[in-house]
């Protein structure tokens, strides 16, 4: 498996599986449990997903030892703030069953997310956290609270994908020397993703489909993916993108579609921050 090396020389597998949406802890053991036979190692879940039990539940059964995965969490709005941040850490800890995560990640740019990352710090520095960074984060606050912590961010988790690229937030992120990390790598399949023409197209060259190229095209973007999907042979299917690379031209290809707008949500639109708002129990 490829890695990448995160600013604290933490080495971080740079295909994952994503647990969004399977709230239900039978499930969401099953299929990380069948991630893991499938040879992922890296999982990335969160305190909003309600599934960290699972994942830990499904990794301690693997009888695989804990130092070959790399666990990514993240803190809610909930729990924002300092000392709250810090006991939601611990809690994920617990449910988790793990003495460490691998990753903690803010997971949205609202409430006071400047104490919570002094929780991370604070957990960061007592060994409970192996790496610490955001998510959902545009320039503008990325910048921002880079300046302004003692530890950067190692990781911005975006939406990213070949109709949001990112290429304006990524350039950010290298200068920041900060990974840069997707989700939604298919979009979730809006805008008809896994036909789009030239991704299929692109695919039949290398007898790849075109969820498999829209992978490798990030992968060698330099991001990190999570791939989500409860279907083991897609499991399969999304790891298997290391036998083949892209060429030039089809990168620029991919390159043209390229959209540069949220597919889901935008941050600078009030009606969205005041659904947060609900969703971080505020409202």
């Amino acid at each position: 498996m490829k890695e990448v090396v995160l600013n604290n020389g933490v080495k971080m597998p740079i295909l994952g599986f994503g647990v969004y949406q399977v709230p239900d802890l039978d499930e969401c053991e099953r299929v990380v449990s069948e991630a893991i036979d499938v040879g992922y190692r890296l999982i990335d879940t969160a305190q909003a997903y309600g599934n960290e039990e699972a994942v830990g539940n499904a990794i301690k059964k693997s009888g695989i030892p804990r130092e070959e995965f790399f666990v990514t969490s993240k803190v809610w709005i909930s729990n924002a703030g300092e000392e709250k941040a810090y006991q939601s850490i611990l809690d994920s800890l617990k449910k988790l069953q793990m003495d460490y995560i691998d990753l903690m990640l803010i997971h949205q740019p609202f409430g006071d997310y400047y104490g919570t990352y002094r929780a991370m710090e604070r957990a960061y520095k007592e060994g409970k956290l192996k790496a610490i960074g955001v998510s959902n984060f545009y320039p503008d606050r990325f910048i921002d609270i880079a300046n302004f912590v003692e530890i950067p961010p190692m990781v911005n988790q975006v939406e990213t994908h070949v109709f949001q690229q990112q290429r304006k937030a990524h350039e950010v992120m290298k200068q920041y020397n900060c990974i840069h990390e997707s989700w939604g790598p298919f979009a979730e399949g809006r805008k008809d993703f896994f036909n789009n023409k030239t991704l299929v197209e692109i695919g039949k060259k290398y007898n790849k489909t075109a969820a498999q190229v829209a992978l490798r095209f990030l992968i060698q973007s330099d991001v990190v993916v999570i791939p989500k999907t409860v279907h083991k042979e897609r499991m399969v299917q999304n790891f298997d993108v290391f036998d083949f690379e892209l060429s030039n031209e089809d990168m620029d290809k991919i390159l043209k579609l390229d959209e540069q707008s949220s597919l889901f949500f935008s941050h600078y639109d009030p009606e969205t921050v005041e659904q947060f708002m609900v969703w971080g129990g505020r409202k």
